[in-house]
């Protein structure tokens, strides 16, 4: 859904297909959880499967739509100049998944890890109020922003000290932790207002010419060595 939202698409129909193994009790909870995420963004759960198996498992595809193929923004589309943005704040979900590991089970970074909301009345606004590229930070800023420079043929620059972190998260852990579906997007200078009426944004940088992500540290001088999740 995070990524229908990062190409600016409405909600369509999603279909569930579960696997349930013997003794399996959190079914009915699983699938509530479901239908409230679905309601809250005018998503259809059209159809899907149960099926009895030995591991749980959980498969959701899920459709989008719009009413023109302009509409819609890739990742291909940053040009120099652009400025980068960025919806929400980082960092909450890695510091959530932490604190359950150490048996915490309550509090609002866990329920952001355990509970992600796409972006999607976001990205629908921001790609109406121009938005070049956008990509959902799922895989943490310090790849999905590289993402964004290869695919577009440019340099992004972004200034560590813009980063809008969780409570009692640095910088550095925010751009480098994933599962926070924030929305980074660039767009022409001329287009700002538009983007802060479209949604809550943080500036973080702008676009050059040239390619590659510069994460640009607190002291001012490049950061080397900084990733989030790589897909082998």
């Amino acid at each position: 859904t995070s990524d229908l939202a990062a190409m600016g698409a409405e909600a369509g129909e999603a279909y569930v297909s579960l696997v349930l193994p013997a003794g399996f009790e959190g079914a009915m909870e699983l699938v509530g959880g479901m239908e409230e995420l679905a309601a809250r963004h005018g998503m259809t759960i059209a159809g899907g499967d149960v099926v009895a198996g030995p591991v749980l498992t959980v498969a959701v595809s899920v459709t989008g739509w719009a009413e023109r193929e302009e509409e819609l923004v890739g990742r291909d589309g940053a040009r120099p100049n652009d400025l980068v943005g960025l919806t929400g704040e980082l960092g909450g979900s890695e510091a959530g998944r932490v604190a359950l590991e150490h048996g915490e089970r309550a509090g609002a970074l866990v329920r952001r890890h355990l509970r992600p909301e796409p972006r999607l009345a976001e990205g629908r606004a921001l790609a109406f109020a121009g938005a070049s590229a956008m990509i959902d930070v799922s895989d943490g800023l310090a790849t999905d922003a590289g993402h964004v420079a290869a695919r577009s043929g440019v340099r992004v620059q972004i200034e560590l000290a813009r980063v809008p972190c969780a409570q009692g998260v640095g910088p550095e852990d925010a751009v480098s932790g994933g599962d926070d579906y924030e929305l980074l997007f660039t767009i022409p200078p001329a287009r700002r207002r538009e983007a802060e009426a479209a949604a809550e944004v943080t500036w973080l940088g702008e676009v050059g010419a040239g390619s590659g992500l510069v994460l640009v540290g607190l002291d001012g001088r490049p950061v080397r060595g900084l990733t989030g999740y790589e897909h082998e």
